[in-house]
């Protein structure tokens, strides 16, 4: 057992304390331990039996509780394994322009929403995304400030690479106008993106960073979300953001939050900062490119819609630094790697590394690479050979995807159709874990498994079942841990009960390896996720034996 995974299952002790023992039964389990199972036994915060409704009486003298599940499916809980949750719950409490149909509507959002917030010293907002209007631009700097009445605005957008501000957020960071990314008629990016963005998160209180953060969390519990992935660092939050966040998850019965902290390591103090800062890796959005919503991805060839190929913030040398430091630290390493030429970078980094430190302590640590959207055959080989971690989110492509959408728009279709190849990295033996790099686009687990699953390239779909694991044990593999994100004796109690419809072993067509579609497999079932169909609706939600949403009046 690793060190980490020392400290995990501490930590689940520590949060379970004392627990009443449960029999669930008179459901669906969705267990490897019993394909057929209708009942499970809880006790100290974990998995104790799973089994038969027959086998279950032997149990229900012994219990502090009986639970009558009444025909519900109980499963893992899921974890998002790519979430910035501040952000989260401020998109959650502020300006949300998701929905806008329009520039026009943005923009009426925007004024009611100041007028709204009075007394906020910077108005926050997410969610704009130009390309789906019909004007086909962003909002000028001149029309946010007429609709704010000249007051402070910081408005990214969806992919959070890029942002529109007002004159008076200028105002508060002097020297903006001299850092790369500044654009006086266009949306801002890099160091001046950065810069605005500390500057209006500097501004949010302790008190509506709490709230904010509650939001979020509960969010996640009200969707069968167990555990969530922070995403931070110097570039997205700030250290008090983090350690707050990290300490509230561990004090309130709320989801789990594993902390990743995006800085360059490269020496035992650094690798040391990074641990006291409560993160389990070096990793998440240390950023190698941008986004390619904003023009950002380093790319090996031009966009199909600028004469450019994005924006390299490290090199193949600069990973390898990293990883080489982190390996010999005990420490996962990560990075944010979307456009082609990023992910080579990313891939001929960490080889250099595994050649100075050796492949076998490399592959250990579980590296891993978030998003990895533009991949090639020769740079999934490598992800396997490293044993990389691919943490992806497959609500990208079911955003953006398809013939005539923003990938195709910023690539051309051909290359836009090889974005995102689920089914190629499953059968190279990559590694995965989902998630929804929330606020980029919305907490949201079984819409995750279904994007995956009816990706919009054929060729990349993957069955339900293996989008459903990638989503639940993928997650706890993607932090050092092997025992979990299941249900089976011995596993943390994490799990999640639904009302849902029929289940099925389902793969979305004859392209998709489908392990076995005929019950008599054995094979457990899932809800059905063919497109269309409403689907499943969480009604409690339980960490380490601990209930942290019921869905009321259930």
């Amino acid at each position: 057992m690793t060190e980490h995974e020392r400290d995990s299952q501490a930590t689940d002790t520590a949060r379970t304390g004392e627990t009443p023992t449960l029999l669930l039964r008179g459901g669906e389990v969705h267990s490897p331990a019993d394909p057929f199972a209708t009942a499970m036994v809880v006790e100290r915060g974990h998995v104790a039996w799973v089994g038969s409704e027959g086998a279950a009486d032997a149990f229900a003298s012994g219990v502090d509780e009986v639970i009558d599940l009444e025909g519900a499916l109980v499963t893992p809980a899921f974890t998002d394994a790519h979430v910035h949750t501040t952000a989260t719950g401020l998109a959650l409490t502020g300006l949300d322009l998701s929905g806008a149909r329009d520039l026009g509507e943005a923009l009426a959002l925007v004024r009611d929403f100041a007028a709204s917030r009075p007394g906020d010293r910077v108005l926050l907002g997410h969610g704009w995304d130009a390309a789906r209007w019909p004007e086909r631009r962003h909002p000028t700097r001149g029309e946010l400030d007429e609709a704010t009445g000249g007051r402070p605005l910081y408005l990214p957008r969806v992919d959070v690479h890029s942002a529109v501000v007002t004159t008076a957020l200028l105002d508060l960071v002097p020297g903006v106008t001299g850092l790369d990314g500044y654009h006086p008629d266009a949306p801002l990016t890099g160091a001046a993106h950065h810069a605005v963005r500390a500057a209006a998160h500097g501004a949010v209180t302790p008190a509506q960073r709490a709230e904010a953060q509650r939001a979020a969390l509960h969010r996640a519990a009200s969707l069968g979300i167990g555990t969530v992935h922070e995403c931070g660092g110097p570039d997205i939050s700030d250290e008090a953001d983090f350690t707050s966040l990290l300490r509230l998850a561990g004090e309130e019965p709320l989801p789990r939050v594993v902390g990743y902290w995006a800085q360059a390591v490269g020496c035992p103090e650094d690798a040391r900062r990074v641990r006291e800062l409560g993160a389990v890796g070096a990793a998440g959005d240390l950023f190698v490119d941008g986004s390619l919503g904003s023009h950002t991805a380093c790319l090996h060839e031009s966009y199909a819609d600028a004469a450019h190929t994005g924006t390299a913030h490290l090199d193949a040398a600069a990973v390898a630094a990293h990883v080489t430091a982190c390996t010999e630290a005990g420490l996962q390493a990560g990075f944010h790697a979307i456009g082609d030429a990023a992910v080579t970078a990313v891939v001929e980094g960490v080889r250099a590394a595994a050649d100075k430190v050796g492949l076998h302590r490399v592959r250990a640590a579980r590296h891993r690479v978030e998003h990895a959207e533009m991949l090639t055959p020769e740079t999934i080989a490598a992800f396997a050979e490293l044993g990389l971690t691919a943490s992806v989110q497959p609500a990208f492509d079911a955003a953006w995807g398809g013939d005539d959408g923003m990938y195709a728009e910023r690539l051309g279709v051909e290359r836009a159709r090889t974005l995102n190849p689920y089914a190629a990295l499953l059968r190279a033996g990559v590694p995965l874990a989902f998630g929804s790099d929330s606020p980029v686009t919305p907490l949201d687990p079984w819409g995750t498994v279904r994007a995956a699953a009816f990706h919009r390239t054929p060729e990349h779909r993957v069955s339900v079942r293996a989008a459903f694991t990638a989503h639940t044990r993928g997650g706890w593999r993607a932090v050092g841990r092997d025992d979990a994100g299941v249900l089976v004796p011995g596993a943390p109690a994490d799990y999640a009960v639904w009302q849902a419809g029929d289940l099925v072993v389902q793969a979305p067509d004859d392209r998709v390896a489908r392990w076995s579609t005929d019950p008599r497999s054995g094979t457990p079932g899932l809800p059905d996720l063919t497109p269309g169909n409403p689907l499943p609706v969480c009604l409690r939600t339980v960490v380490g034996g601990r209930t942290v949403f019921v869905r009321p009046n259930e």
